[in-house]
C-alpha cells in the first residue's frame, strides 16, 4: 500500500467521505483499478469524468468545516487559515493525479479502462489552490454564501435532530403581493430589527385562508437570506421539538425563522403547554437567533367548543386561555378578509404585471365571476384567476368561467 497523504488532512477531512474521491484516493494509494473504475462511474453521474479538478473543488467549497465557518461569521485567524492552506495543497495534489496515476492503472488505461482527467483549474482556485489571493476568494465566497448545507439553501426541515435541506422553495417576491401594505410593513419591520440584533417580537399572522400570510413569510425569507436570514419549517405535529430546535440553532451563525404554517389546536392538546414554553415562560429563553412566526385563521389559535360558551362559570376562564397562548407573540398581524373593491385592485395589479392587456370592465367582470366559482374573495383567487386568463391568452384558448 502506498502513502495516502489525505490521511493528513485537518480541516477538510469531510472531502474525503465524497464517493469519486474515495474511491480515486484508493486507487492512486493501492494502486487498484477497481477503485478507480468505481471513481470513474461516480463522476459519470455528475458529468466531471473530465474535470476532476472541479469535482474536488466543489467537494471542497461546499464542505462544513471551521474556516467556513470562521470565515461566513468573520473571526478566522492564522492558524485557521495556516491548516486550511495545508489542506488545499494536499487536495491539489490529489487532483493533479488524475493525469499520472499509477503503473498498472495507466497500462489498463492504455487497454481500455477510460481515464479520468483532471481538466481546467477551477477559476476560483486558480493554478495555486494555496496561493493568498485563492484563499481571499474562497473566504469571500462563504462571507457572502455561508457553508455546509446553508449554501445555496435558505429552508429546512428538522428531521431527527438534524436540519435537512428544502431543495424546492417558492421564489415569490413582497411585489408579487398587492395590497396589506401595513400588515406587510409590520411583518417587515419586526424582521430587519431581527437580522440587526434589536429586540425584536415572536409573530402571528392570522385571518381568512388565501390572504397572503405565508406567502408573506416566504418573500421575507427571499428579500433578506441574502443578509444571513433562514427558515425552519416545523408542522403543528412537531411543537414539541422546538425547544430541541433552538438548541441546535444557538450556536450558528444565521438568523432563523421557526416557521409554523396553518396553527390550530385543541385546548387540551398537550401541544399547547410546549408552544407556550417555547414561545415565553421556560427556562429555555428567547435565543438571540431564533424568532418563531406562525400563521393561523383565527386569532384565538385554541378552537373554542360549544361546550366552553355554553359554561357562563367558566367562560372567562376559557376565554383568557384560548387568548393567552396568542398574547404569547408580541407581534399579531391581521390580515382581513378581501372585500370587491380590495379583490378588484388586487386582479388589476396582477393583469397589469402579466401584461394581459383586456379591458378594464372585462377583466372585473371575468374577475367576479371566477369568485362566485371558486366560493369568495381573497389575494390566492386572484392569482389563480388572472393565471388562468394569461394560460389561457398565451394558448389562443377559450376562457370558460
Amino acid at each position: 500500500m502506498q502513502y495516502d497523504p489525505t490521511n493528513e488532512l485537518i480541516l477538510l477531512t469531510g472531502v474525503r467521505k465524497d464517493g469519486a474521491i474515495s474511491y480515486f484516493i484508493r486507487a492512486v494509494s493501492e494502486d487498484d483499478a477497481a477503485a478507480y473504475a468505481r471513481a470513474y462511474a461516480c463522476l459519470l453521474e455528475t458529468d466531471e469524468q473530465n474535470d476532476f479538478y472541479g469535482h474536488v473543488a466543489h467537494a471542497v467549497l461546499f464542505d462544513d468545516n471551521l474556516f467556513a465557518r470562521r470565515c461566513f461569521s468573520r473571526s478566522e485567524n492564522n492558524d485557521i487559515r495556516a491548516a486550511y492552506r495545508h489542506d488545499l495543497m494536499l487536495l491539489q495534489s490529489l487532483a493533479e493525479k488524475a493525469e499520472h496515476p499509477p503503473k498498472s492503472i495507466a497500462q489498463k488505461i492504455s487497454n481500455g479502462l477510460p481515464a479520468i482527467h483532471a481538466g481546467e483549474n477551477n477559476p476560483v482556485f486558480g493554478k495555486d489552490w494555496a496561493s493568498d489571493g485563492t484563499l481571499d476568494k474562497i473566504a469571500g465566497f462563504y462571507r457572502e454564501n455561508g457553508y455546509g448545507i446553508f449554501i445555496g439553501n435558505k429552508a429546512f426541515t428538522f428531521e431527527q435532530g438534524k436540519l435537512v435541506p428544502v431543495k424546492h422553495t417558492s421564489d415569490i417576491a413582497l411585489e408579487d403581493l398587492k395590497d396589506y401594505e401595513e400588515e406587510k410593513r409590520s411583518v417587515e419591520d419586526n424582521i430587519l430589527s431581527f437580522i440587526k440584533g434589536l429586540p425584536y417580537s415572536n409573530m402571528l399572522l392570522y385571518g381568512d385562508k388565501g390572504t397572503g400570510k405565508s406567502s408573506t413569510i416566504h418573500a421575507m425569507l427571499n428579500k433578506y437570506a441574502p443578509q444571513g436570514l433562514r427558515a425552519v419549517e416545523v408542522p403543528k405535529e412537531q411543537i414539541k421539538e422546538i425547544n430541541a430546535l433552538k438548541e441546535t440553532l444557538a450556536p450558528l451563525p444565521f438568523k432563523f425563522l421557526i416557521f409554523i404554517d396553518d396553527l390550530s389546536l385543541e385546548e387540551h392538546d398537550e401541544k399547547v403547554a410546549s408552544l407556550k414554553a417555547s414561545l415565553e415562560g421556560s427556562m429555555n429563553e428567547k435565543s438571540a437567533n431564533v424568532m418563531i412566526a406562525a400563521t393561523s385563521n383565527r386569532r384565538h389559535i385554541l378552537k373554542e367548543n360549544f361546550s366552553d360558551r355554553e359554561n357562563s362559570v367558566h367562560a372567562s376562564d376559557t376565554m383568557e386561555e384560548q387568548l393567552s397562548l396568542s398574547d404569547r407573540f408580541g407581534l399579531t398581524v391581521l390580515f382581513s378578509s378581501t372585500g370587491k373593491a380590495a379583490y378588484l385592485s388586487i386582479v388589476k395589479q396582477l393583469a397589469q404585471d402579466r401584461k394581459l392587456g383586456m379591458e378594464e370592465e372585462e377583466l372585473f367582470s371575468l374577475a367576479e365571476r371566477w369568485a362566485l366559482y371558486k366560493g369568495g374573495r381573497s389575494p390566492r383567487r386572484a392569482k389563480q384567476f388572472v393565471d388562468y386568463i394569461y394560460a389561457c391568452t398565451m394558448k389562443n384558448s377559450e376562457i370558460r368561467i
